[in-house]
C-alpha cells in the first residue's frame, strides 16, 4: 500500500454517493496530468451520476427522446425541430404500440406546473424544500396483469406492453403491496383477559391488561430477572430527563428494588392519567398460581441490559374524581397510549434506538453547529424532525442501507406501521428513478437490482441471446451495451416494468446528513452505527468533560472548503481502487493548486484543529500524490518517466515550503533526499539531507534516515569533516544469530520455520522459543507496539482524559483530539510529570491495576484489553523497572505520533525475585531482512533510556 493511503481511507470514511463538486474539481487547471509521453491529457467533464443540481440549466446539456427514433436529442426548439425533419423526411412510420409525442411529454414539463404526486423528479431536487416533492411522469403504472412471487416480486408478462401504457403514479400501487403483504400482527394475549385495543370506556378499565417492556436496565437495582417474577408500578416526578418517568418495582423484594422503567413513547401518557384520573396499578387483581400480585414478567432476558416484556394490570374501582373527569381528554389519552402499545407489537423499543439515536446527532448538529449551516438547511434539518414516526424511520432504515437504489415494492419494515403516508411525508428526502434522465451509473444500479430471473426475463423480451450459464454481471453487460448502442433505448421503462417504482435518497438529504455526521463524530471512522454498539454494549466509551471555548470551523466558508477538499480525498482513493492514473494525477495537480504557503484556517490558539482544515487534507492528497509518482519510477524503467521524479520533487518542495510546522516534515525531507539522488543530483541530496537535521519537526526514523544518508553521501571530496552524531549512530547492537528449518524460501513472503515441536510457526515464536530455553529461561510476548501503547494508556489513564479546553467534543472519543500532537504534552506538562514522577518512584505496578480494574473495557486509543493479561501487564511494568518505564512514556507523551511505531518485536522478562526482575527488548529479523530506520532509531533511543536490546537474526540451517 501506498505511503499515506491508510490514513486516508481512515479520514474519507465512508464514500459519499454523491459529490456536489464533481464536475468543478475535474475542470481544475491540471499541471501534472500527463501522459507517458508527458502531453497533457484532456479534462473529461462528465457529470457526477448523483449530482442533482440543476443540469437544465443550461440548454447544451437538456436531452429528450424523440418519439420517432427514440434517439436522445439536445432539448433546444432548434435541434428538436431539424432531428423530427430529418426523421419524418425517412419516411419512418410510428409503431402501433409507440406512443404520441403528447403521450411522451416530448417537450420539458414547466418547472411551475403543479404536480400531486408523491416523490419528486430526480433532478432540480436541491432548490426544493421539505414538501415540495414531484412525481416524474416517466413512470408507468404496474400491469394488472402482473403476478406476484415470491419477495415480493413482479414480473410483467408482457414488458413492452408494460413500457407502452400510459404514464401514472405507481407508487401508491407499491407502497399498498407492501402494507398488505406486511401488516402488523395482533399481541397474544390471555384470551381470559381485556387488552388495552379493546377498549376506552372509564367504567370498563378494572381488569384490563397492558402489554409493555421494561427499559433502562442499565439503571436497575437487580440484574437478574426470572419468567412470572412479580412487578409493579411507581411514578418517578422527580427523574431529571423525564418528569414522567414510571418505575418498575420488584413486588418479591422486601426492599423493592428498581428493576427499570416503562418505555418513554408509553410514560407520556400514561402518568397523566395516573395523576389526574388516578388510574391505578397497585391493586392485587392478578392471579397465577394462587398468588396475588400487581403484573408479571412474561419473558426472561437473555442479559442484564435487555428490554424485559411484562404485562400488568389497571384497577379504576377507587378511580376518578367525578367532577373533575373530562371525558375527552382521558379517551384522548387512552388513544395515545393504545398506539404506543400497538406500536411495540412487533418489536421491541431497542428496535426504535436508532430513531432516536438519529433524533440525537440532529439535534446535537443543530445546536452546537447552526452558525455552519443556512437557514434553508437548518429548515431542511428541522422538518425532518417535525415528520411522524414512520416517515424518520423509513428514510433512517434507507440512509443505512447500500443503495442507492430501492424498490419501494420491496422496502418494508415492520416499525413502519403506515409506508404509504410515510413515503408521501419524505419528499424532498427521497427522490425516484427519473427514466428520461438516466445515465450509464444509473442504469448499471437500476440492473443490478433485479434478480437473475427478472434480468433473463428482459433478455428474452428483447429477443437477446440467454443462456441459463450467464451470470448476473453478464446478464447487466449485455443490456447495457443494448442500451448504450441505442438498440433499447426503452430498457429503462422495461426496468420499471418490472421493478416498479425505485427510489434513493435525495443528493440534498445526503449531503446534509454526511455533514451532521462528520460534524458530531469528526471523523470518517465513526457513523450512527457507533451509537448501535454504545447501546449493544459492545463499545464502552471512558468519562470525561467537554469543555468547548473555540470552534473547529471559524465560518461557513471554512467547511465548505474542508467538504470540498474531502470530495478530493475521496476521488483519489476511489481512483486508486480502480487503478485510474489519470484521475489520480487530476486529483494530485487539483490539490497542489490548493496548497499556499502560510495558509491557516483555523484558530491559531487551538493548533490541533488544523486537521480539520482544507489545506491539511490537501496536503495529504499531495503526499500521498509524492509516494504514487515514485511507485511509477519503480515500476516502468523508461527514461519518460525521469519526468515523475521530477514531479515529485516539486511537489516536496512545496509541501516542505508552505507547511513549515508540521510533523510529516521529516519523512518530506528525507523522500526528496532520496529523490534528488535518483535524479542524478547526489550534492543537492547531501545538502537536502543536512538543512533537514536543523529542523525541529524531523524526528525519530526520519531523522536517524537523514543521519545516515550524510555519513554514506559526506564522504570526501564533498565533506572532510565528520558530523559530530556519526559515533552514536554508528553504535553496535547486539546481535544473536539461531539456526531454524525454514518452510519456505520465496522471495517476498514472510518467512516460516519448524518449531522446537515440529509445528509451523513465524520467526517471532521460533525466537520466543530460543529464549525461554538456551537463551536464558525468559518469559515473554510478541507484541511489537501493541503491548508498550496498552501500558502507556493505563499508566496515564487519567492524564489523557483529564480536563482541557476544546479536545473533547464528543461522547463518542476513545483519546483527546490533541493526541498525538506536541499540544498533548504542553497542555498537560505539569500532570505528566507528576504522573511520571511516581512511576520512576516505583509505583507504576500499582497505577496499572488500579486502571485496568476501573476502566477494564472502556476504549482508549492503543489499549487493547485482550491481547495482554493483567499478569503480563504487571510483569512487563515490574521487571523494567520506574526509571525506564518513566523514560519511555515522557517520549511517547511527548511525540507519540513519531514513536508509536517500530518498536522491537518481543519484550521479555525474567524475575530475579518476588518483586524486582529484569527485562529485554528483542528485535527478530529472518533471512534477507534488515532493521528500518525507524525500528534502529528505537533500539537506539531504548539503549539510551537504559534498556537491554538486542537483535534476533534467524539463519536458515
Amino acid at each position: 500500500m501506498l505511503k499515506g493511503r491508510e490514513s486516508l481511507v481512515r479520514l474519507v470514511g465512508k464514500r459519499r454517493r454523491f459529490l456536489p463538486n464533481r464536475l468543478a474539481i475535474l475542470e481544475s487547471t491540471l499541471n501534472l496530468c500527463s501522459d507517458d509521453h508527458c502531453n497533457p491529457l484532456p479534462v473529461e467533464k462528465n457529470l457526477d451520476p448523483y449530482d442533482d443540481r440543476d443540469i437544465e440549466s443550461s440548454s447544451s446539456r437538456k436531452y429528450v427522446t424523440c418519439p420517432v427514433c427514440s434517439c436522445r436529442v439536445n432539448g433546444e426548439d432548434s435541434t428538436i425541430n431539424s432531428h423530427l425533419d430529418e426523421c419524418l423526411s425517412r419516411g419512418t412510420k410510428r409503431k402501433l404500440t409507440q406512443s404520441t409525442l403528447l403521450q411522451l411529454n416530448f417537450y420539458s414539463r414547466s418547472k411551475d406546473q403543479p404536480q400531486s404526486h408523491v416523490l419528486k423528479s430526480e433532478k432540480k431536487e436541491s432548490s426544493v424544500g421539505p414538501g415540495d416533492g414531484l412525481m416524474p411522469s416517466t413512470v408507468h403504472k404496474l400491469p394488472k396483469d402482473a403476478s406476484c412471487i415470491e419477495n415480493d416480486e413482479i414480473i410483467c408478462e408482457s414488458l413492452v406492453e408494460c413500457a407502452m401504457r400510459p404514464q401514472k403514479d405507481c407508487l401508491f400501487d407499491a407502497l399498498n403491496h407492501c402494507e398488505r403483504t406486511n401488516g402488523a400482527s395482533e399481541i397474544c394475549c390471555s384470551p381470559k383477559n381485556k387488552t388495552s385495543g379493546m377498549l376506552v370506556a372509564r367504567d370498563d378499565l378494572s381488569g384490563l391488561i397492558l402489554q409493555t417492556f421494561i427499559v433502562g436496565r442499565k439503571f436497575s437495582d437487580e440484574k437478574e430477572l426470572n419468567l412470572g417474577e412479580r412487578i409493579s408500578l411507581e411514578r418517578d416526578p422527580t427523574n431529571v430527563k423525564d418528569p414522567n418517568a414510571i418505575k418498575v418495582i420488584s413486588a418479591d423484594s422486601e426492599c423493592c428494588k428498581m428493576l427499570g422503567y416503562l418505555p418513554r413513547e408509553l410514560t407520556k401518557f400514561l402518568s397523566p392519567l395516573i395523576e389526574k384520573y388516578c388510574l391505578s396499578f397497585k391493586r392485587e387483581k392478578m392471579f397465577l398460581d394462587s398468588h396475588i400480585f400487581q403484573g408479571l414478567v412474561t419473558t426472561a432476558p437473555r442479559s442484564s441490559v435487555d428490554v424485559v416484556p411484562i404485562e400488568v394490570m389497571c384497577d379504576n374501582n377507587k378511580l376518578f374524581h367525578e367532577n373533575n373527569f373530562d371525558d375527552e381528554e382521558f379517551k384522548s389519552l387512552w388513544t395515545s397510549i393504545q398506539k404506543a402499545i400497538d406500536s411495540t407489537k412487533n418489536f421491541t423499543p431497542n428496535a426504535l434506538k436508532y430513531q432516536k439515536n438519529f433524533s440525537v446527532l440532529i439535534q446535537e448538529v443543530l445546536q452546537s453547529y447552526s452558525h455552519l449551516l443556512s437557514g434553508d438547511e437548518k429548515h431542511f434539518l428541522d422538518v425532518f424532525s417535525s415528520l411522524s414516526d414512520d416517515s424518520q424511520r423509513l428514510f433512517i432504515r434507507l440512509y443505512l442501507r447500500k443503495g442507492p437504489w430501492f424498490r419501494m415494492s420491496c422496502t418494508s419494515y415492520k416499525e413502519v406501521l403506515d409506508p404509504k403516508r410515510a413515503a408521501e411525508e419524505l419528499s424532498g428526502y427521497l427522490c425516484c428513478f427519473d427514466t428520461t434522465e438516466a445515465d450509464n451509473t444509473d442504469m448499471i444500479q437500476i440492473l443490478n437490482i433485479l434478480t437473475v430471473s427478472e434480468l433473463r426475463e428482459v433478455m428474452r423480451m428483447l429477443k437477446k441471446n440467454c443462456n441459463s450459464s450467464m451470470r448476473k454481471d453478464d446478464l447487466v453487460a449485455s443490456l447495457l451495451s443494448a442500451y448504450e448502442d441505442g438498440s433499447c433505448p426503452l430498457l429503462p421503462d422495461l426496468i420499471l416494468g418490472i421493478a416498479g417504482i425505485c427510489a434513493r435518497i435525495s443528493s440534498k438529504a445526503e449531503l446534509l446528513i454526511w455533514r451532521a455526521e462528520r460534524l458530531f463524530f469528526l471523523n470518517g471512522e465513526q457513523d450512527l452505527s457507533a451509537f448501535l454498539l454504545v447501546d449493544m454494549g459492545v463499545v464502552k466509551y471512558p468519562t470525561y468533560s467537554c469543555i468547548v471555548s473555540d470552534q473547529i470551523f471559524l465560518d461557513r466558508n471554512d467547511l465548505l472548503a474542508y467538504e470540498e477538499a474531502m470530495e478530493v480525498a475521496q476521488l483519489i482513493d476511489q481512483a486508486l481502487d480502480e487503478k485510474d492514473d489519470k484521475m489520480i494525477l487530476r486529483c494530485v495537480s487539483v490539490a497542489d493548486s490548493h496548497v499556499q504557503p502560510n495558509q491557516c484556517t483555523t484558530s491559531e490558539s487551538v493548533p490541533f484543529f488544523s486537521c480539520f482544515s482544507a489545506s491539511w487534507i490537501y496536503s495529504k492528497v499531495v503526499s500521498l500524490g509524492v509516494s504514487f509518482l515514485e511507485r511509477e519510477n519503480r515500476a516502468k524503467k523508461e527514461r519518460v518517466f525521469l519526468s515523475r521524479y521530477n514531479d515529485a520533487v516539486l511537489l516536496l518542495k512545496r509541501l516542505l515550503n508552505c507547511y513549515t510546522r508540521d510533523g510529516r516534515r521529516g519523512y518530506w525531507t528525507l523522500r526528496l533526499s532520496i529523490d534528488l539522488e535518483h535524479l542524478g543530483y547526489p550534492s543537492e541530496s547531501l545538502l537536502v539531507a543536512e538543512h533537514g537535521l536543523l529542523d525541529p519537526w524531523v524526528r525519530a526514523g526520519s531523522r536517524m534516515g537523514l543521519q545516515r544518508r550524510i555519513l554514506r553521501l559526506g564522504k570526501p571530496p564533498r565533506r572532510w569533516k565528520i558530523p559530530s552524531f556519526a559515533e552514536s549512530i554508528n553504535r553496535k547492537i547486539t546481535e544473536v544469530r539461531i539456526q531454524g528449518r525454514p518452510l519456505n524460501r520465496e522471495t517476498g513472503m514472510k518467512s516460516r520455520f519448524y518449531g522446537e515441536s515440529g509445528e509451523q510457526c513465524s520467526v517471532e515464536q521460533l525466537a520466543l522459543e530460543y529464549y525461554s530455553g538456551e537463551g536464558g529461561g525468559w518469559q515473554g510476548v510478541h507484541s511489537e507496539s501493541g503491548i508498550w501503547l496498552t501500558i502507556f494508556g493505563l499508566l496515564l489513564w487519567d492524564v489523557i482524559f483529564s480536563d482541557v479546553p476544546n479536545v473533547f467534543r464528543t461522547k463518542f472519543q476513545t483519546a483527546p483530539l490533541d493526541f498525538g500532537t506536541d499540544s498533548f504534552y504542553i497542555l498537560r506538562q505539569n500532570s505528566i510529570e507528576s504522573q511520571l514522577q511516581k512511576i520512576q518512584d516505583g509505583m507504576g505496578e500499582e497505577i496499572l491495576i488500579t486502571s485496568w480494574e476501573s476502566h477494564k473495557g472502556t476504549s482508549c486509543n492503543g489499549v487493547n484489553w485482550d491481547r495482554h493479561s493483567l499478569a503480563e501487564l504487571r510483569a512487563a511494568v515490574t521487571c523494567i523497572g520506574g526509571p525506564c518505564m518513566a523514560s519511555l512514556c515522557r517520549h511517547l507523551a511527548q511525540d507519540y505520533r513519531s514513536w508509536s511505531s517500530g518498536m522491537p518485536d518481543l519484550l521479555l522478562w525474567r524475575f530475579n525475585s518476588e518483586y524486582s526482575g529484569e527485562a529485554k527488548l528483542v528485535e527478530v529479523k529472518g533471512p534477507k531482512d534488515r532493521l528500518s530506520e525507524q525500528q534502529r532509531a528505537w533500539m537506539l533511543l531504548l539503549m539510551d533510556c537504559g534498556f537491554i536490546t538486542e537483535v534476533c537474526k534467524i539463519t536458515p540451517c
